[in-house]
């Protein structure tokens, strides 16, 4: 038998301008042949393996394209398009699914066939041999309003302007699995073989320390079965309050115990989803990464940092191109209302844009605005969207486009005033509601006390009685902070704090 890997079907969207990697499986030797639009790339099959690379092809279509081995065509796939592919990776925030966004419906119903987005849903299994057997009925999808209910909404309104300024197909991956530590995302290796990470992989072997395979089977299987009742028990008190709250709820009906055990069953063990999800649509050619991820990292903000910047590394190696464009959204204000705020979501924010200042050939969406009290899937997502497309547009594809907010830059002192100047502001800075709020001033004490501000161009001064000598500023700091500056495109001041030893 010889086969394609399932992410090639009917109605792909290849990647314009590159190398296209094309790879599958066969129990024959020969030399496999693909051609498309009149170019063709061949290799043999070894050990079991086969992968080529067809020529670098400018955007079109529909095209058929055909495999074959020796001569003997063994597949056929139509309605192929040349265009810009996407991988939208992360966990629910990216997950959320077109009908549950805020306009989803409407967007659905507007959808046909013939528009220029189609999207490839990788299967949320958590072992190789799962994801195989669920290939079978996978594929990618054009625009259709019941077809498309379950894409990325994130990456929907991303794909659908990116299309519309390109005058391309947009081809996009979802790879992605609500409640996932970045650590489910890369591999055990980058796990162990990293001391800030290790404690990931110490904390699954400390559960599963002498318990057999049987014993942790039989945790899960009763995990899963408590899971269903409880979701099940949770819908019925949604249809008649649907505005419970989170803590309310588990009074009512038993705590959520989710994700469970984290055994050699759980799909959310370090590492299960990296071999069983991303490597199965790796390395499909790609203009590059969007990724929205960070909220189940949160009780280790102080290692986000190296976590993160290792998973763009080992995506890039693993696709075999250093440079391939990472965007990523920085995380919006959240807090439940029963939680204090623990000040742990500013930490995750400043280690994406650590990242974003450090890494090379990465793009930061700002979206402090974008979040929901009490609401950890704020439903608006058209704006994140959005703010994805335009760092796209500016980093990828060398559009004069308005693609940035205020970023910190410095800051200097005189007496008790301080004041901070940042990058993306020469056009001006303005205040929501007119109002500056969300800033903060501190001594060499490290006693933090609310500012006040008053913008001066592309500057910003603040002032506090409290505070005669000003050493440390920092805005909207918090999980769920005041926030107000914003620049003239209308995207926000990026949270920050001037430095890092602060606490």
């Amino acid at each position: 038998m010889i086969k394609a890997a399932a992410v090639f079907s009917n109605n792909m969207v290849l990647q314009r301008n590159k190398n296209v990697a094309v790879w599958g499986e066969s129990d024959r030797e020969g030399r496999v042949t693909c051609e498309i639009n009149g170019v063709r790339g061949s290799a043999d099959v070894k050990d079991g393996r086969w992968s080529l690379l067809l020529p670098p092809m400018q955007a079109g279509g529909p095209f058929e394209m055909s495999l074959s081995v020796d001569g003997e065509e063994f597949a056929h796939f139509w309605n192929v398009m040349i265009g810009e592919v996407w991988l939208c990776g992360g966990q629910s925030n990216m997950e959320l699914e077109l009908h549950s966004e805020k306009n989803g419906e409407k967007e659905l119903a507007a959808l046909t066939a013939d528009m220029p987005i189609r999207f490839y849903y990788t299967n949320k299994v958590g072992t190789v041999e799962e994801a195989i057997e669920r290939e079978k009925n996978t594929g990618w999808g054009v625009c259709d309003p019941e077809g498309s209910r379950a894409w990325s909404a994130v990456g929907f309104y991303f794909a659908k302007k990116l299309s519309a300024e390109l005058g391309v197909t947009v081809g996009l991956i979802g790879c992605n699995w609500g409640g996932t530590s970045a650590t489910n995302w890369i591999d055990e290796e980058h796990i162990t073989g990293n001391a800030e990470l290790a404690s990931y992989m110490d904390e699954f072997k400390k559960e599963t320390e002498g318990k057999s395979l049987e014993q942790q089977k039989k945790e899960y299987d009763e995990y899963v079965r408590y899971d269903k009742e409880w979701n099940e028990k949770a819908q019925e008190v949604y249809k008649t309050e649907p505005k419970i709250g989170w803590q309310e709820l588990q009074d009512k009906i038993g705590k959520n115990i989710w994700p469970g055990p984290r055994n050699s069953f759980n799909p959310f063990s370090p590492a299960r989803m990296y071999d069983a999800m991303l490597m199965r649509v790796c390395p499909y050619t790609l203009a590059g990464f969007l990724y929205y991820q960070g909220e189940s990292d949160d009780h280790k903000p102080k290692a986000y940092y190296t976590l993160f910047t290792t998973l763009i590394r080992l995506w890039r190696e693993r696709w075999g191109d250093d440079e391939l464009p990472f965007i990523f959204v920085q995380l919006p204000a959240f807090k439940y209302a029963a939680d204090p705020d623990y000040k742990h979501w500013c930490l995750i924010r400043e280690a994406q844009m650590r990242a974003y200042r450090t890494v090379k050939n990465t793009g930061i969406a700002v979206a402090i605005d974008c979040g929901e009290f009490d609401n950890i899937h704020p439903v608006d997502k058209h704006i994140v969207g959005e703010r994805l497309c335009l760092q796209a547009e500016a980093l990828v594809y060398g559009m004069d486009t308005p693609a940035f907010g205020p970023m910190y830059k410095s800051f200097s002192t005189d007496g008790s005033t301080l004041t901070l100047c940042f990058e993306h502001a020469e056009q001006g800075l303005s205040a929501k509601d007119g109002r500056l709020t969300g800033f903060e001033l501190a001594g060499a004490d490290k006693r933090f006390f609310p500012a006040d501000a008053e913008i001066q161009g592309s500057c910003i001064t603040l002032r506090c009685d409290d505070v005669d000598e000003p050493v440390y500023a920092r805005y909207a700091w918090g999980n769920f902070p005041e926030y107000s500056v914003y620049g003239s495109c209308g995207i926000p001041l990026a949270p920050f704090r001037t430095s890092m030893n602060d606490e």
